[in-house]
């Protein structure tokens, strides 16, 4: 599943991301009936991943699998952020961890002289790899500071558990979508109600 809104888009020229790229982000491992799959499987995944959203130059990049370990790390800690909130916990000190030094991986912004002026341009700070974590990374920060973190959501479908956030009108979204994961738990609580029936 693939969010197609635009909740927070971030705004400027710099290969910005938005909170749903962060989702996305978070819902490259998933449950597939209940069995985890990782869409990251190798390094050229990731890239690819990051790459198609924009936020990374693939060209002449000589990734590792030291990089992936780094992307798995922070989509876990990102994740557990996701959780914490959802749960209405303290995330651990290590999702914590990881999550700061993530956003303070991100590119510079600077004025830069023009040929008709000046414009506005970005120096990057570390590695390619961890510019485009922290990118992905800031959306969601930034929704905790000044957002609504209280609409982010985990689907209560325990075969699903994908990341989204609710923007529905009363805000009480449970499921990542009415049309699979909610009509199965209604054809469930249906089932249910019928076994447990008189004469049954």
């Amino acid at each position: 599943m693939t969010t197609t809104n635009t909740h927070g888009r971030v705004s400027g020229h710099d290969h910005g991301a938005r909170l749903d790229d962060t989702f996305d982000f978070l819902n490259t491992a998933e449950l597939e009936n209940g069995f985890l799959v990782d869409h990251l499987e190798t390094i050229d995944d990731a890239v690819r991943w990051f790459a198609e959203r924009g936020l990374i130059h693939a060209e002449h990049l000589d990734a590792t699998e030291r990089d992936l370990a780094r992307v798995r790390a922070v989509r876990a800690a990102l994740r557990d952020v996701a959780d914490a909130i959802v749960e209405a916990r303290s995330p651990t000190a290590t999702a914590l961890d990881h999550v700061n030094r993530t956003i303070r991986s991100r590119a510079v912004t600077e004025l830069v002289a023009g040929d008709d002026g000046v414009g506005v341009g970005h120096r990057h700070v570390g590695e390619p790899i961890d510019d485009a974590l922290a990118r992905i990374a800031e959306p969601f920060v930034e929704e905790l500071a000044s957002g609504h973190p209280e609409r982010v959501r985990v689907c209560a479908n325990d075969r699903c558990r994908w990341v989204f956030y609710d923007e529905s009108r009363a805000g009480r979204r449970r499921w990542c979508d009415m049309s699979t994961c909610g009509n199965r738990a209604k054809a469930a609580r249906h089932r249910a109600r019928q076994r447990s029936a008189p004469g049954a």
